[in-house]
């Protein structure tokens, strides 16, 4: 999200919005303002917070509000490039070019919200503080909060905002720390270690992201079932649920042990 937010942050604002719309009913998620409130208006630029992105408008009165989810993902096209024939949103902007959202899949889960800044604020108050630089003592304080499995503590954007699966994935293999682990039963070194995985593994992928890199390429262990772990050699391991997988390196994370993955478990019997 950073990577994009960078990539989106000077384009967007060079030329003031000719044509906001159309979107997908699933897609947009406010009616009032109406999104032709925009057409005439420039952008300040792009900003985020947590895993959204927020374009505001240089008067200042609006603000546009983007959540990518899984599937989605957002581009600037060039004046003349060819682009999708029905995206999930498109703002055209003066001199031809267009910022798309497009989204795989049948499941419309990416959302468009145009709103004022007060109502954007209020829409973002649930998110608990950025991942990234948070550091280990302000961890340490989420962690003894509550008692939850570390790899859900990381996704949960009320708690840590801008964590998805797939860097909760890397984070806590780096961290070398197992994903059914316990956040109240670490202690100061292993809350240290999560603290700087965390800075490092979203550092390491947002200069990755910024080079062009695809997610083959930037997952080491997201998504790399049965391939050699990156440290100790030992085959990826996962758990899949119902709406996401975890990925793993038993060697390194969970002391040799193979988590059980109860999907699988509940088929076989």
């Amino acid at each position: 999200m950073e990577a994009w937010r960078r990539g989106l942050n000077d384009p967007v604002r060079a030329f003031a919005i000719e044509k906001a719309g159309p979107a997908h009913i699933a897609t947009l998620k406010t009616f009032d303002p109406p999104l032709t409130t925009l057409e005439g208006r420039r952008l300040a630029g792009a900003e985020r917070r947590g895993k959204r992105l927020l374009f505001p408008t240089e008067d200042g009165e609006l603000v546009l509000l983007v959540h990518l989810m899984t599937a989605g993902r957002l581009r600037y096209m060039a004046p003349g490039e060819k682009g999708p024939k029905t995206p999930a949103f498109r703002l055209r902007f003066e001199g031809g070019a267009e910022l798309v959202l497009t989204e795989a899949g049948s499941k419309k889960r990416a959302g468009v919200w145009l709103l004022t800044p007060d109502a954007a604020e209020a829409e973002l108050a649930h998110l608990g503080p950025e991942a990234l630089g948070l550091g280990a003592e302000a961890l340490a304080e989420i962690c003894t909060s509550e008692s939850r499995r570390l790899h859900s503590l990381l996704r949960d954007q009320r708690t840590l905002a801008g964590i998805g699966r797939a860097w909760a994935n890397e984070i806590l293999h780096h961290a070398k720390l197992s994903p059914y682990a316990l956040s109240q039963d670490l202690g100061p070194d292993e809350v240290a270690r999560l603290a700087d995985a965390i800075d490092a593994e979203l550092a390491r992928g947002l200069e990755l992201r910024e080079r062009g890199a695809a997610d083959k390429r930037v997952y080491r262990v997201h998504k790399k079932l049965g391939e050699p772990c990156y440290v100790c050699g030992s085959p990826i391991a996962r758990v899949d649920y119902e709406e996401h997988t975890v990925y793993y390196c038993p060697d390194c994370q969970t002391g040799g042990r193979v988590l059980k993955d109860r999907r699988l478990s509940r088929l076989l019997k």
